[in-house]
């Protein structure tokens, strides 16, 4: 007999195991195994999120970085379930963003991290982002202004400036990535929040933070008391 789902007790299969017990119950294996849906010839879905997670080292945020073409690559996920995994994780990330905008105005580091991190927090090249605020500090909206290579990125103050007089903003935030994995601030970094806040002060526009993104974790400008 084949190792099919439909051949376990109900009780343990991840469907009838979410209905029955809740979403918490269920291991990240069946979690998966829900969103995969079908097995193959000779794995069921369960098997087949095994190897999922197997392929990012059991580690849900390295999986979230990975591409449709990626999923591919693992035995027994065609295209169609790469890109559900993939929408599924990109759900999650717009998720966090959500929950910012319900809150409506940017008050700690954390905030600014948890809006970012699903835009630029797993890329391998660094982006150069600027969020513009009100004078409640509410988001009016977010801009990139640069993109680069591994390493660095080119920042003008101009463009920074021209998107605060449109959104006629009172505070900008500086957000950037560090592929790297290092999230602290190079010299280069910090050269260009001081060059940031002398052209904002003709704007009578604030630097509220510069947030620095690797990954899931963060570096915070004012956290450390260099703003």
């Amino acid at each position: 007999m084949k190792n099919t789902i439909k051949h376990w007790a109900e009780e343990d299969r991840p469907r009838e195991k979410m209905l029955q017990k809740g979403c918490s119950a269920l291991t990240e294996t069946e979690l998966l195994a829900i969103i995969i849906g079908s097995g193959t010839k000779n794995e069921s879905a369960v098997d087949l999120a095994k190897k999922v997670l197997a392929s990012a080292n059991n580690n849900l945020n390295e999986l979230g970085k990975f591409t449709i073409n990626d999923f591919k690559k693992i035995k027994g996920i065609g295209q169609v379930k790469a890109i559900t995994l993939q929408a599924m994780f990109e759900l999650g990330k717009r998720r966090n963003v959500a929950e910012v905008r319900i809150n409506n105005s940017i008050s700690s580091s954390k905030e600014i991290f948890v809006y970012m991190q699903p835009k630029i927090g797993d890329l391998q090249h660094e982006e150069f982002w600027v969020i513009y605020l009100n004078h409640k500090h509410a988001i009016l909206g977010a801009r990139m202004i640069s993109s680069g290579s591994v390493t660095n990125t080119l920042v003008d103050t101009k463009i920074i400036a021209s998107h605060a007089i449109s959104f006629m903003a009172t505070g900008i935030i500086l957000c950037h990535n560090h592929p790297s994995g290092n999230c602290r601030p190079s010299q280069e970094d910090k050269k260009i929040t001081l060059k940031v806040i002398e052209a904002m002060k003709l704007l009578d526009c604030e630097l509220i933070d510069h947030v620095i993104v690797s990954g899931n974790n963060y570096y915070s400008f004012i956290d450390d008391g260099l703003l």
